[in-house]
């Protein structure tokens, strides 16, 4: 898991095993897996509550990495209602949105995953992952 800090393209969205997590599913990490596109291998991510990403604003600050348009047109995010305006312009359900690098391990091709965690409710905490896609450096 690492962060992001030069520009990139998006190639494509990978599909991934499970995407909603809810309260003991995520009790130590909440774990998918998804298909490299390039080789074929099975690979796992582990997301670990407080632990896992970095925050989604270090990519489309100054359009840094990727741009708000390019992150909403590729629905990694959408716009933040109103009333929770307080995390930001972008999330994922409106909750604290995060992002982390991560490469195949057969071959090394890179993917960005987009994840939101919080409490939504009383007593319902949430880890929703936006998506995993393939980049290239550019």
């Amino acid at each position: 898991m690492y962060s992001i800090s030069k520009k990139i393209e998006l190639i494509n969205q990978v599909v991934i095993e499970k995407k909603h997590f809810s309260n003991d599913e995520i009790i130590p990490a909440a774990e998918t897996k998804f298909i490299c596109c390039d080789c074929g291998q099975e690979n796992t991510i582990k997301i670990f509550p407080y632990e896992s990403g970095f925050p989604i604003f270090q990519i489309y600050n100054e359009d840094k990495v990727l741009s708000r348009n390019e992150l909403l047109k590729n629905k990694m995010v959408t716009e933040t209602s109103a009333r929770m305006s307080h995390l930001g312009d972008l999330t994922v359900t409106d909750l604290p949105t995060l992002y982390f690098g991560t490469d195949c391990k057969v071959c090394q091709s890179k993917y960005i995953c987009v994840f939101s965690y919080g409490e939504w409710q009383p007593g319902l905490t949430l880890l929703n992952i936006s998506g995993v896609w393939k980049y290239e450096d550019l």
